[in-house]
């Protein structure tokens, strides 16, 4: 069983701008995916120069998003792993202390996410039959307080993390897979 990962807010301003740029968005998600790679793997997967990913590399391990496999690098090569995080949106408070650059910031990305999401969403239900017993998904509608709706989500994180495993790490015949949640009100309107 995979250890529950730290939870890092998205609060830091040096966090926005390391995340800001869509190819270290892209850079991720193929670490992700695909687990460590080198530039040179990552050049010819994303179709960028070496040097532009190294930059990129770089800007993402000084603020904590990947590190570096000394074991695996040699000499010039050197090897990047994504490190697991419990990556969260700053809470409402959070977000009002921000200063307006890092809310800008996080505008910036959250737009791009949104368009990431909505490909997704768009992929799932055009090609879930495709997917076979790959593809799954439920909806639901309940009545909760914020408080329950917290304590809903941390048991979600928590079975999130049971089953978290990096490419390393799985189980042979896996695949990577992604898993959205997410929740919002179903009225505009707070009770009364």
């Amino acid at each position: 069983m995979a250890n529950r990962p730290a939870v890092r807010r998205l609060s830091d301003p040096g966090a926005h701008k390391a995340l800001g740029h869509p190819l270290r968005q892209r850079i991720l998600r193929h670490l992700g995916v695909h687990g460590p790679a080198t530039s040179t793997t990552l050049s010819r997967a994303l179709g960028e120069n070496t040097g532009t990913l190294s930059y990129h590399l770089r800007q993402l391990e000084h603020n904590g998003f990947i590190e570096e496999i000394p074991e695996r690098s040699t000499g010039r090569e050197r090897w990047w792993r994504q490190i697991s995080a419990d990556l969260r949106w700053p809470s409402a408070g959070e977000a009002r202390e921000m200063d307006e650059e890092s809310r800008q910031l996080l505008d910036e990305i959250t737009e791009f996410k949104v368009e990431e999401e909505l490909e997704l969403a768009r992929r799932f239900f055009t090609d879930h039959r495709r997917y076979g017993e790959w593809a799954r998904a439920s909806r639901g509608l309940t009545h909760m307080t914020s408080e329950e709706l917290g304590e809903f989500f941390e048991a979600y994180m928590e079975l999130l993390s049971r089953f978290r495993r990096t490419q390393e790490d799985a189980s042979p015949g896996a695949r990577p897979v992604f898993l959205r949640f997410f929740t919002m009100p179903a009225t505009e309107d707070p009770p009364s």
